[in-house]
């Protein structure tokens, strides 16, 4: 799976706390006051960055927004693609989640052996 860099992000207890790129630890903010939709849209383009370790929604949320970046190789075979996406949806439905929606874009990369970028981007929703 994708690596989540390090920095703030929703917990999934929505509790804003610091994540170092391998594991939650101590840090965390105050929650930010959302006055308008440009807290809204900062909050959901926030999670969808996140990256694509597991997490369950927010507190009285029903959705988890999901970013995996794949890579397809140049020469070879065997990106390993599917088994990323698998992955990452496979962790989300143990945590009671289903995919509703998939959507993809993909560029091209620059340098040697660059290979294509594809970005998927995933929206779970909780199963009742």
């Amino acid at each position: 799976m994708a690596e989540t860099q390090a920095g703030w992000y929703d917990d999934g207890t929505g509790v804003t706390r610091w994540w170092d790129g391998q594991k939650w630890t101590e840090q965390t903010q105050a929650p930010p006051l959302t006055t308008g939709i440009g807290d809204v849209i900062g909050r959901i383009q926030a999670e969808a960055t996140a990256g694509s370790r597991p997490r369950p929604a927010a507190a009285g949320m029903s959705y988890v927004v999901l970013q995996v970046v794949l890579k397809e190789k140049f020469w070879g075979t065997g990106s390993g693609n599917l088994t990323e996406l698998e992955g990452a949806i496979n962790a989300q439905a143990a945590l009671g989640y289903r995919l509703h929606t998939i959507t993809t874009a993909a560029s091209g990369s620059k340098g040697l052996s660059g290979g294509d970028r594809i970005q998927a981007t995933m929206v779970f929703e909780k199963l009742v």
